[in-house]
């Protein structure tokens, strides 16, 4: 099971006896390179020994693995299938200066999506089944038995984005899709933060399938589509005209090239090893120029078509204070600890949806003994 102070079960029913024999908090664990939310304090459970992937079907577009499972091993399998999840995960190590291996039920739990949710939607919109371990030590999964009391309740949906405090993920099932033949990015140099939501929903809301939709200061508004060469060419040049308004248009065909300005847009690597506390905020896309400008950031990056704010802020700032009352939230992402004790990470909520929240905690955790604080 583990060293003391540390649990590591190998299987689905030694995480479930672990669980039911607490005698106190779990921090819930997988690869340990997502250290977001409030400091929680307790005895460490490990997922990364109930791993492996379980059932991958490539012609029925289908793969089951534990949630332990490093994403490496998952992308491994997939890429020899010329296959991927469609949700575009992140690899956060370089952002957050964590260590360890990110395992696929930890992208459940952090509900992690990249780039390409403009197209594909989030993590919970690939992810068709789970299994997990309550609070009080009992199975759980979507779609078989499920627990007294729960009847009802969209487990996949509850799962992802719970950060560990409703259930720790045993394992997790995915639709997944090819890998398109051929991408390219259509590069509207210049574009000011005052335009950029307009030319990025100019793109997104044609019919040119745009899969990734971006911008920096550095490199203006960045466009991402894919498919056979035909259909990329055609739709290059068709954008190019769309967005000729909005500045001079580059398209940068290079796959290596390509795939290392979306890896570091996924990444938030231009972020990577700079001082300061790094925000994750969602919005109306409309509003994120006037929201940056009422957060004063360092640097910013734009995601999900204006929809996501990236922000480099000086250490400590309470941006959420900064920025006053908006629509959307703001997660604090990037900070030490004491300033993760003082500055709550996780958007508060409105008093509905807090005694919401509250009610399946005491549901699922009658205990209170999962990550508990974690998202306070």
């Amino acid at each position: 099971m583990g060293r003391a102070g540390r649990m590591r079960p190998g299987s689905e029913a030694e995480l479930a006896e672990a669980v039911r024999g607490a005698a106190g908090p779990l921090v819930v664990r997988g690869g340990g390179t997502r250290g977001v939310g409030r400091p929680v304090t307790g005895e460490v459970l490990e997922t990364s020994g109930v791993a492996g992937i379980t059932l991958y079907e490539p012609g029925a577009l289908t793969l089951v693995a534990g949630a332990g499972t490093p994403m490496a091993e998952i992308e491994a399998a997939l890429a020899a299938e010329r296959q991927r999840l469609p949700f575009e995960p992140g690899d956060m190590r370089g952002l957050l200066g964590t260590s360890g291996e990110s395992t696929i039920g930890g992208v459940v739990a952090a509900n992690a999506s990249g780039p390409r949710r403009v197209q594909a939607g989030a993590c919970r919109d690939s992810l068709i089944g789970v299994r997990f371990v309550d609070g009080a030590g009992n199975v759980v999964k979507n779609g078989g038995r499920v627990m007294k009391n729960v009847t009802g309740y969209d487990l996949v949906k509850l799962m992802a984005g719970s950060w560990g405090t409703l259930g720790v993920l045993s394992e997790v099932s995915f639709k997944v899709l090819p890998v398109p033949a051929t991408q390219a990015t259509v590069l509207v140099r210049g574009v000011a933060l005052t335009d950029a939501a307009a030319a990025m929903a100019a793109a997104v809301g044609s019919p040119f399938e745009v899969s990734g939709a971006a911008w920096s200061e550095a490199d203006g508004v960045m466009l991402r589509i894919e498919g056979f060469a035909a259909s990329v060419s055609y739709r290059a040049g068709r954008l190019r005209e769309l967005l000729r308004r909005f500045g001079e248009i580059e398209v940068e065909g290079d796959a290596e090239a390509v795939a290392a300005r979306w890896r570091a847009v996924r990444d938030v690597g231009a972020f990577a090893g700079r001082v300061g506390d790094v925000w994750r905020v969602s919005v109306k896309p409309s509003d994120a120029a006037g929201i940056v400008a009422r957060m004063g950031p360092e640097a910013v990056l734009l995601d999900w078509a204006g929809g996501l704010i990236w922000a480099l802020v000086a250490t400590g700032t309470d941006l959420r204070a900064r920025i006053g009352a908006f629509q959307g939230h703001a997660t604090l992402m990037r900070a030490a600890p004491e300033v993760r004790a003082r500055i709550a990470p996780f958007q508060p909520e409105a008093a509905a949806v807090a005694a919401l929240a509250a009610g399946l905690r005491a549901k699922f955790d009658p205990r209170g003994i999962l990550n508990p604080g974690l998202m306070d």
